[in-house]
């Protein structure tokens, strides 16, 4: 158990039923009344992102979540096969476990399966991915507006809109976080 006050970004706990991890929080002290901390919480099982708000004399029962590097391997439909670089057991996850960021998964990927008490929760992917451009037009002569931007199709699928000098068969770095080109690799 731990008190309110002392929360931090990405600590996890539970709380009616539900792990969650703190996204961003602010302690509020209005002029009248007792303080309250407004939270931004993401449940760890369904992938949702709330707010809530707490009296700041609770107690919360944190949340021990184990996490484990395992690699990519392939995706057969609705269930994507990963593999334990150590004891080289392979488990199988579902697009709802994984959710949104399966569109980022590319064979050979390492990624970190998280667990809460042995009941899998879902998977942390890297901050950036480098990814090889496998499609995309050719950059038109002339166009110089500035931050014009052009599709390109990477390895696994997944569509980015890049600037006009990336070419195809180069290497990038996609953000995971927001789905956008970062930079040449």
């Amino acid at each position: 158990m731990f008190n309110i006050n002392d929360i931090k970004n990405g600590m996890t706990f539970l709380f009616e039923g539900n792990i969650y991890q703190v996204i961003e929080f602010l302690h509020v002290k209005p002029g009248k009344g007792a303080a309250f901390l407004k939270t931004k919480l993401r449940n760890l099982r369904t992938g949702a992102t709330v707010e809530k708000t707490f009296n700041t004399s609770i107690k919360l029962e944190k949340a021990m979540i184990e996490k484990h590097e395992m690699q990519y391997l392939y995706g057969d439909g609705n269930t994507y096969n990963f593999m334990n670089m150590e004891t080289y057991d392979q488990s199988e996850l579902t697009k709802d476990q994984i959710g949104e960021d399966a569109k980022f998964l590319k064979e050979g990927l390492n990624v970190y399966i998280t667990y809460y008490q042995g009941e899998m929760l879902g998977i942390e992917l890297p901050d950036k991915i480098e990814y090889v451009v496998e499609k995309t037009e050719p950059a038109v002569k002339g166009n110089t507006t500035n931050n014009a931007r052009k599709d390109a199709y990477m390895e696994n699928g997944l569509m980015v809109r890049v600037p006009l000098f990336i070419e195809q068969g180069e290497k990038i770095i996609i953000s995971t976080k927001n789905g956008e080109y970062d930079s040449r690799a």
